[in-house]
């Protein structure tokens, strides 16, 4: 009897804890809208699936990841959350790239009684003005990376501005606490020309021509992905930039950056990613999995997907469960170790203090692409209003 049952007792017990049941995470997000981005995030979202699985899931099952395209519409991204809920039986939901899309899933997390973890979308409307009790964000806000930006800026102690950004929620909210935050700072500053083509869709000959027209001492940059790529360009070949301090937010993230090629911009102050040059123990790890999973390197998305994942996983470990209750009682506070250090979800906004390296921009022929030098990381607490503040801006019911 022992050598009969010998076999089959050794065959269970490799079999591993979480094939009891799956525990399903839906994500939904503009893939096809903005593949420089989510390409990379999409990647970082699964090597932290697989990390989690190999050390034995969660709550005892297999986490599995179900993600949907929103295409970039707001109603369609509302619409696929639904589907995940009804038809995939998901656990919990995360996602959300373009800031108009991430507030109408932080409105139907509110609505359905549902937890949001909101991942990469910027506007402070998701945490502060249109926030609830259901949802949390990852990534540091427009409010947050622009401050780190205004105390470079303030440094430059130029009078006359120009702006140029995205004509929708991200680019207005950026540009809206750039102008406070530096008129705190400078009363004399002057913002003497604005810009703010559509999304995707700018005509970057008359908006550098613009631009140049207003004669500036400095440029606040906003645009991302196709968008800065052409601004670059055309205003390389003007000009523009000559003898101009620009400061770009997301313009060091290597998404963008990298497409540029030799055409980088010099000396821009920026926020972004210098993967290549950081030394820590926590980031080597992340760099050495990453590159031997996907024989790649990481962008800012594969930062962004990673964390999301993780921090879902350290919420609902600490909730026991994926009820919704527990699990907003669980990230009020949570602490999670990411590649660039821990970050905390404060309780007050449900906002985490992930951070951005600030630096400034350069062509590296070596990497044969536009790098960060002289930066360092801007931890997010350091940037985020009072307690006192907050409380104003945000509803009480998401108290």
């Amino acid at each position: 009897m022992q050598k009969r049952w010998a076999l089959p007792l050794m065959a269970l017990a490799a079999v591993p804890a979480w094939a009891q049941g799956v525990l399903k995470i839906g994500e939904v997000n503009s893939y096809k809208a903005m593949p420089a981005f989510l390409e990379p995030y999409k990647k970082g979202m699964d090597l932290a699936v697989q990390e989690i699985n190999a050390a034995g899931g969660l709550l005892g099952k297999k986490v599995e990841l179900v993600v949907r395209d929103d295409n970039g519409n707001p109603g369609d991204a509302v619409r696929a959350a639904e589907e995940l809920y009804t038809r995939e039986k998901i656990d919990v939901l995360t996602g959300s790239f373009l800031s108009h899309v991430g507030m109408a899933l932080t409105d139907y997390a509110g609505q359905k009684k549902r937890f949001f973890l909101a991942s990469e979308t910027l506007t402070d409307k998701v945490v502060w003005a249109n926030g609830n009790r259901y949802t949390y964000r990852l990534r540091g806000s427009t409010y947050m990376q622009t401050a780190m930006l205004v105390q470079e800026a303030k440094k430059l102690n130029k009078k006359r501005w120009a702006i140029v950004y995205p004509n929708y929620e991200y680019g207005q909210s950026a540009v809206a606490t750039f102008k406070q935050l530096m008129q705190q700072a400078q009363p004399d500053i002057e913002f003497v020309a604005e810009q703010a083509p559509p999304l995707g869709k700018i005509d970057a000959g008359a908006v550098v021509q613009a631009l140049a027209d207003a004669k500036p001492d400095a440029i606040f940059n906003v645009l991302f992905s196709v968008d800065l790529g052409k601004f670059v360009r055309e205003g390389n070949t003007r000009g523009l930039f000559k003898g101009r301090q620009v400061v770009g937010l997301l313009s060091g993230e290597p998404e963008y950056l990298d497409a540029l090629r030799q055409e980088a911009p010099e000396g821009w102050i920026v926020t972004g990613y210098p993967w290549y040059a950081i030394k820590t123990p926590a980031h080597d790890a992340f760099l050495k999995a990453y590159q031997t999973a996907y024989k790649d390197y990481p962008r800012l998305g594969t930062i962004v997907g990673y964390n999301a994942i993780q921090s879902l996983a350290a919420g609902i470990r600490k909730a026991g469960s994926t009820d919704t209750e527990a699990l907003i009682r669980a990230f009020q506070g949570l602490h999670v170790d990411t590649p660039w250090g821990p970050i905390t979800y404060r309780p007050q906004d449900h906002q985490s203090t992930m951070g951005a390296y600030v630096g400034k921009t350069t062509y590296s022929k070596e990497l044969q692409r536009g790098v960060m030098v002289d930066f360092y990381y801007a931890d997010g607490k350091d940037y985020q209003p009072s307690d006192a503040e907050v409380k104003k801006l945000r509803p009480a019911s998401a108290q």
